[in-house]
């Protein structure tokens, strides 16, 4: 009989080889101006040097963050609301709303956010919360929908309220299914967050606009290298949290 492994049993050694070498592109890539150099032999610089890598990275980390953590609240929360009772009649709605955040393409959104909010991070973090949503409303939905109904009567049986139902059942029967969402909304934002570079959101998307405008592709290579690493950090952590069966 197959049981679920708890994220502790199993080896972080993984996400931490990940994040190692993730901090050792960003302290090292000047090391590697020789191999970059070959990349871009007429060029005068081959190293992006404008911005220190590991804040750039940390300034991504930050944008991605905020996104992910708006977007779990507003699309946990949503679907949460339309499961219930009162609410089930707004479920397809919230659904296709969902679904057109994402298939809305960042750019434009990013090109209809400006006017309004102005150059900067809050543009792209506006982006990335309506690209994020998809993931984690459809995921919350089949989490909760998939919990037994039999769990649920014998769970009121016990006497629990609607609210403990939910917070003591539901959510937590649910919650790996809910947690891939999240682990999918995330990791697609660590790539897309790249583009606020465009709007003046500084990140690790800044030498590879960078590298586009001056024709430099070993600009591109170093921004599209550690956005690369950091995506695998990150989905490394997310496998590392998620139950397994065994």
């Amino acid at each position: 009989m197959s049981r679920l492994v708890a994220p502790r049993e199993r080896g972080w050694w993984v996400p931490l080889a990940w994040t190692v070498l993730l901090f050792s592109a960003c302290v090292g890539m000047p090391w590697l101006e020789g191999l970059f150099r070959l990349v871009e032999p007429d060029s005068r610089g081959v190293v992006y040097a404008r911005a220190d890598f590991l804040t750039l990275l940390g300034r991504h980390l930050l944008v991605v963050a905020v996104a992910a953590l708006a977007a779990v609240a507003i699309g946990v929360g949503a679907a949460v609301a339309v499961t219930r009772r009162a609410g089930r009649d707004f479920l397809p709605l919230v659904a296709q709303l969902a679904s057109i955040g994402q298939t809305f393409p960042p750019v434009a959104v990013l090109a209809l956010a400006v006017p309004v909010l102005g150059f900067g991070t809050l543009p792209i973090i506006v982006a990335l919360l309506l690209y994020g949503l998809l993931p984690i409303v459809r995921n919350t939905l089949t989490g909760l929908e998939g919990v037994d109904s039999g769990v649920r009567e014998a769970a009121r049986g016990m006497g629990m309220t609607s609210g403990q139902l939910l917070r003591q059942v539901e959510l937590p029967l649910a919650w790996p299914v809910i947690l891939a969402g999240i682990r999918t909304s995330v990791t697609i934002n660590i790539a897309t967050a790249a583009i606020g570079a465009t709007v003046g959101a500084s990140n690790l998307g800044d030498p590879i606009i960078s590298g586009i405008v001056n024709g430099n592709t070993a600009y591109v290579l170093q921004g599209a290298l550690l956005i690369g690493l950091l995506a695998l950090t990150v989905d490394s952590v997310f496998a590392r949290l998620q139950p397994a069966a065994a």
